[in-house]
């Protein structure tokens, strides 16, 4: 009979030591992950930006140069000349150095100015208001690890509030509001997270930043390369965790380089185009005749074009007129696909047959003309787009340019 008892009392401490463990192991585990978690937001919020170095700001004797510069291409050869010992090799959509009005500085590769801090950042990734700072060159790796701890903090929390929603549902304790709203809050948190951190992962292992998912890098030699910057997945990994695998997840500072000068691909570094030979900068035409900038494609022969795809032309007619039982298209300009033929020629179709073909509905339905805006594109020192001072151009041109960007990045 006692030696019942016993066993008894040994099976119940044997599972009270159980449970005690099992406890300070999810405690130690839920602390881990609070510390890491609040460690790697206080370093994204506190850390400062990377702010671009002085020996990349134009003296005031070259701005006052620029200033007195009677055309663009004088004010582009000047600041050529002062970046040419710069380590940059982005240009923006017309060719030029990349250069910010506001600062008064030549922009070093993948920097950008943010409006809401008002100076430029270097790999300026995205300005985030939820952590007040500048996601950037020198807090990139710390944002990586505060979505990814703060998405383990929260399916953690909501993974150990299961069994107690169990319990609510079958009514064996009493409705606890807190549960549910603990529950619910943490299980709509990992929903925002799950996709945020994915996409950053994502952008980590291609060299990419938000802007630079969304705007095209432009080299000097090569024209726009959206893998530019790419070196393969593990070295992507790498220039942003470092190469020493134990602080990988760890929130201190690892990451490779000075925000300055990234490792880009070797075609990116030299030019084979005969037609930079005395230009210190490989134009950027359209593909639409007496065009004269590019929002992708690659330069060949001075002339940038993204083929395979069709040829694009400009019709002047755009309002829908009814004359004579038909329509009549009026107004301004569109950029319309032409058809190739079977060899892959553009078939010889004027503008008059191919509207008269097409009255009124152009397109896929999935890619539009738009206005193609970038930062980089801004005049010198006046804070607008000078593309058309000779009044020849508009900005059609870039509408239709901008179809060819998005048609091509479809097309691969």
């Amino acid at each position: 009979m006692s030696m019942a008892h016993g066993n008894n009392y040994d099976y119940h401490r044997t599972t009270f030591d159980g449970e005690r463990n099992e406890r300070i192991l999810f405690l130690l585990f839920y602390h881990a992950v609070l510390v890491m978690f609040l460690w790697s937001y206080y370093q994204t919020v506190f850390t400062d930006i990377g702010r671009v170095p002085s020996r990349f700001r134009v003296p005031r004797a070259e701005l006052d140069r620029i200033v007195r510069a009677t055309n663009e291409e004088e004010q582009k050869q000047i600041l050529e000349l002062f970046a040419k010992e710069l380590p940059v090799v982005t240009r923006t959509l017309n060719a030029t150095v990349r250069f910010c009005d506001k600062c008064r500085l030549i922009k070093p590769d993948r920097a950008h100015h943010c409006s809401v801090c008002g100076v430029c950042v270097l790999k300026l990734d995205h300005h985030c208001p939820w952590v007040n700072n500048c996601i950037n060159f020198t807090n990139y790796k710390y944002f990586i690890l505060f979505l990814g701890y703060a998405l383990l903090y929260c399916l953690y929390v909501a993974c150990s509030t299961i069994p107690y929603m169990e319990l609510l549902w079958t009514g064996k304790i009493d409705g606890r509001f807190h549960i549910l709203f603990l529950f619910f809050v943490s299980v709509m948190f990992a929903i925002s997270l799950v996709s945020l951190f994915g996409y950053h992962c994502y952008l980590v292992l291609l060299n990419r930043t938000t802007l630079e998912s969304f705007r095209t890098p432009i080299f000097r030699y090569g024209g726009p390369d959206k893998n530019g910057f790419s070196l393969g997945k593990l070295n992507n990994f790498q220039e942003v965790f470092g190469d020493d695998w134990r602080l990988w997840f760890v929130p201190v500072y690892t990451s490779l380089g000075d925000g300055i000068l990234f490792p880009t691909q070797s075609h990116h570094l030299a030019s084979n185009s005969p037609h930079e030979v005395g230009s210190p900068v490989a134009p950027l035409t359209t593909a639409i005749t007496g065009g004269s900038h590019n929002c992708n494609g690659s330069v060949a022969n001075g002339t940038a074009g993204v083929d395979p795809i069709p040829q694009t032309i400009v019709l002047e007619h755009l309002d829908e007129r009814k004359e004579g039982g038909g329509h009549r298209l009026q107004g301004q300009q569109q950029a319309v696909v032409m058809p190739h033929s079977t060899n892959g020629l553009p078939l010889q179709e004027t503008k008059e047959s191919f509207a008269s073909s097409h009255p009124l509905y152009m397109g896929d339905g999935v890619v539009y003309p738009m206005r193609c805006y970038d930062e980089d594109a801004e005049a010198l020192l006046g804070g607008e787009q000078q593309v058309n001072r000779n009044g020849t151009e508009n900005l059609h041109d870039f509408e239709a340019a901008t179809f060819l960007n998005e048609y091509g990045n479809l097309m691969h």
